[in-house]
């Protein structure tokens, strides 16, 4: 599938970034409460290395688009449909396990994103795998849908990743 329009990339990007400085600056507020305030039942720490562990998210999303805008990528690569695919339901089932956190309840969406997660490692073992088999004449493609890939997986990775310190706190507090 080919993109109509750059600027449309651009202003994805952008809107990606702004994304990503909210987060940051609900961040900072979160710190700077939990440095001030007594909070129950959760330890300060465990709120923080939640809010990090969500932060990383954020910024490893961010950090998909700004790779598509620098690598200037005008032709979609199928596996890449997939891997957003894995990301936005690894999202989406965070958003989920949130809503039952909030409630101190168990949460069987933390292990849809460890699914998914483990589906992400497949899929980026594959396409890998893949690039290096049959674009091999193609360097450059290799190297920029590697770095992309990477990336994607990092996302799925840092899901994985909120959801277990999502669970360990939950066990903590329970």
């Amino acid at each position: 599938e080919q993109f109509t329009e750059a600027s449309a990339l651009e202003e994805n990007t952008q809107k990606a970034h702004e994304i990503e400085h909210e987060g940051d600056t609900i961040n900072h507020k979160i710190f700077k409460t939990v440095a001030t305030d007594f909070i129950t039942p959760i330890d300060r720490e465990d709120i923080i290395e939640m809010c990090q562990a969500l932060d990383d998210i954020v910024d490893d999303i961010e950090d998909v688009m700004l790779r598509f805008y620098m690598y200037d990528i005008h032709f979609m690569h199928d596996q890449a449909i997939e891997f957003a695919k894995l990301i936005q339901g690894s999202c989406e089932a965070l958003d989920k396990a949130m809503c039952d956190f909030r409630n101190f309840k168990k949460s069987k969406n933390f292990v849809q994103v460890h699914d998914l997660e483990e589906q992400a490692d497949q899929l980026y073992t594959k396409v890998i795998r893949d690039l290096h088999v049959n674009d091999y004449d193609n360097p450059m493609r290799v190297q920029v849908w590697t770095n992309l890939f990477d990336s994607m997986e990092a996302c799925c990775d840092a899901c994985e990743l909120a959801a277990d310190v999502m669970n360990t706190i939950m066990l903590k507090n329970v």
